[in-house]
């Protein structure tokens, strides 16, 4: 077995109104940072796997997001596989 990273990169679906993205921006205009709009915030998982390959890894990472990392229904997710020793 090899060991990877798996870095998880979740972000509302667009359409999805983002709350905390919403506040966030409202408080950048309220401190003078009226040029900054549209923000988003999300969430970002690093774990680390054992598997015999990199799509072993993916494919498993990818069944972890869809039944409880992530919502798919509202998010989208990005996953990112590494090697590490």
């Amino acid at each position: 077995m090899k060991k990877y990273q798996a870095s998880i990169k979740i972000m509302l679906k667009s359409g999805i109104l983002d709350v905390q993205g919403k506040t966030v921006e409202n408080s950048l205009h309220s401190i003078g940072f009226n040029s900054m709009k549209n923000v988003r915030i999300g969430k970002f998982v690093q774990l680390e796997i054992d598997a015999s390959t990199s799509e072993q890894a993916n494919e498993l990472v990818k069944s972890a997001c869809e039944k409880l990392i992530a919502n798919p229904i509202i998010e989208d997710y990005e996953i990112q596989i590494e090697e590490i020793n």
